[in-house]
């Protein structure tokens, strides 16, 4: 009788074999988010050393804050961009949602029947701009920049002459505007580590059940090591006095931070760990393969696109969470800004690859060149024209990582 041989220890062998497929996948253009966080790590050591406020406690703070909406907003187009798909109009939709949720509370509403709503514009455009792309065959880009040329002639309309309104609802203000006691940081950090340890150890779990090959138990306490190391340095900062006034001291993480883990978390969930995750990467890969393996691929691009929706409703209500109040012109910016995130990150424009956390970290690299520049008194054109250089690099190098990966689509 043969021996039965069941490998645990990767598909790459020992830790040396991994070491080793990395790099070759590195060599062959599957670069994921190196480049991104090669960049964060040289921008806050150059702006470290051009500006002595940049390493502050209270300019750390703000950049998780400033970079939140842009990091949701990122993360929600993520979802299209798997499929070689584009919502130009996630921005506009987010914010008639919260403009059609801020009229209604002003008018005597009840906030959470009111944002109930609002996210309920965001689910429906999705399944409309969905259903144009999937059933009609209309190109996304166009159906999305129809609705971004559109939606803020609806925005005037709920808004009225004025084109703003002022946001009245406390609990949403402090989404962007409040800390969690210095005791609620730490506690978010410890409920991360277990989850994502829960996680790893239950993908092990699973995959061992069958037989099928996992990673070497080293890259896993390197993975947890590494969130408590990181993680408890950014707790540590954030709880630090940043108050200008000694008299009133502020400190601790602000809400949203453990809002957009949250986020990030679940979606990765939903990315890696469910059918439908599956489904949209075999879709954005090779959508006629796809088809001829039984997937329902009108229904998945469908549902990618009231996801990129709803959730970018999420970056809307931190959008007007920071700055109280919901203008016209809201939303149509931060689409575009959101896909250079994820490019810059390392999304793939032509679909099939890319993470959650791709997006996050080119969000990051956008903020810190945003917060630095503006740091060192240089206008916000300069930081457009920096933004757009790297954008084009980005863009670039995947471009060309793809003609090197094997079995390319032409």
């Amino acid at each position: 009788m043969a021996e039965k041989v069941t490998l645990q220890t990767g598909h790459e062998g020992g830790v040396k074999g991994q070491v080793s497929a990395y790099f070759s996948r590195l060599k062959g253009g599957d670069m994921g988010a190196l480049p991104a966080m090669a960049a964060v790590i040289v921008l806050m050591a150059l702006f470290a050393n051009l500006s002595p406020y940049f390493l502050t406690e209270i300019n750390i703070a703000n950049l998780f804050v400033q970079s939140a909406v842009l990091m949701v907003t990122a993360m929600a187009l993520v979802f299209v961009l798997l499929l070689g798909e584009i919502d130009l109009s996630a921005g506009v939709t987010a914010a008639t949602g919260m403009a059609l949720f801020v009229k209604l509370t002003n008018t005597g509403w009840d906030w959470p029947v009111a944002l109930a709503l609002g996210f309920l514009v965001g689910l429906v455009t999705g399944w409309v701009l969905g259903m144009f792309v999937a059933k009609i065959g209309v190109p996304s880009f166009v159906i999305s920049l129809a609705f971004y040329l559109g939606f803020p002639g609806v925005m005037l309309i709920i808004l009225g002459s004025g084109g703003i309104l002022r946001l009245e609802v406390e609990p949403i203000k402090a989404i962007m505007n409040v800390n969690l006691p210095v005791w609620g940081g730490w506690a978010v950090l410890a409920v991360t580590v277990i989850v994502a340890l829960v996680l790893s150890v239950w993908d092990r779990s699973r995959r061992l059940r069958v037989d099928l090959p996992v990673r070497p138990m080293i890259f896993l306490v390197a993975k947890i090591v590494a969130y408590l190391v990181v993680g408890g340095g950014i707790v540590f900062m954030l709880n630090l006095p940043r108050s200008l006034v000694a008299a009133n001291p502020i400190r601790g993480v602000p809400i949203v931070v453990p809002i957009v883990i949250l986020l990030m978390f679940a979606g990765t969930f939903v990315l890696n760990r469910t059918r439908f995750g599956r489904y949209l990467y075999a879709v954005g890969g090779n959508p006629e393969a796809a088809r001829r393996a039984g997937i329902n691929v009108a229904r998945i691009r469908i549902y990618a696109f009231m996801i990129t929706s709803t959730l970018a409703t999420m970056g809307g209500l931190m959008h007007i969470s920071r700055i109280g109040a919901v203008e016209a012109a809201a939303g149509k910016i931060i689409v575009l800004s959101a896909v250079a995130a994820a490019v810059v990150g390392g999304v793939s424009l032509f679909g099939g690859r890319g993470k959650l956390f791709n997006a996050a970290i080119g969000a990051i690299v956008i903020s810190i060149i945003d917060n630095g520049l503006g740091l060192m008194g240089f206008p916000a054109g300069v930081s457009f024209i920096v933004t757009g250089v790297v954008l084009a690099l980005a863009a670039t190098v995947d471009a060309l990582a793809r003609k090197r990966a094997p079995g390319m689509r032409i």
